[in-house]
């Protein structure tokens, strides 16, 4: 039961995450404007002000998130937190494709860093995309 949990919220994490490391090559966020497109400059540009205010309160918010509205609630299946939009599609079906999908993106987010890490260009870079 614990490591269902951990497997789907580790993979919808990893899903955000590599659309955000490809959406990072034309998306700056406020703060993070320094930022090169290699991982020692990001990285690098987290710890400078103000991107590091920006990243505490961030950070912060999802430590409150995940510890009061985000928790997994004993009495409910793994990974269900209800249906809040009313979309209707928490079938087996849905969550399958939702466990799939997510060890994927966990697979694709750790090639985009290896490679970003070892080339020093991002996702988009490395497609030789503009």
């Amino acid at each position: 039961r614990f490591k269902r949990a951990s497997e789907i919220k580790h993979g919808r994490v990893a899903m955000l995450a590599s659309v955000g490391l490809v959406a990072q090559h034309y998306i700056k966020l406020p703060g993070f404007e320094r930022a090169r497109n290699n991982f020692e400059s990001e990285f690098a540009t987290i710890f400078t002000v103000p991107a590091l205010y920006i990243f505490s309160v961030f950070v912060f918010t999802l430590f409150f998130l995940e510890l009061s509205l985000w928790s997994q609630d004993d009495n409910r299946e793994p990974g269900d937190f209800g249906d809040p939009l009313n979309f209707g599609m928490y079938d087996t079906e849905t969550r399958n494709r939702e466990i799939n999908n997510g060890r994927f993106a966990m697979f694709a987010t750790v090639g985009i860093l290896a490679a970003q890490v070892y080339t020093g260009k991002d996702g988009i870079e490395q497609l030789g995309l503009p």
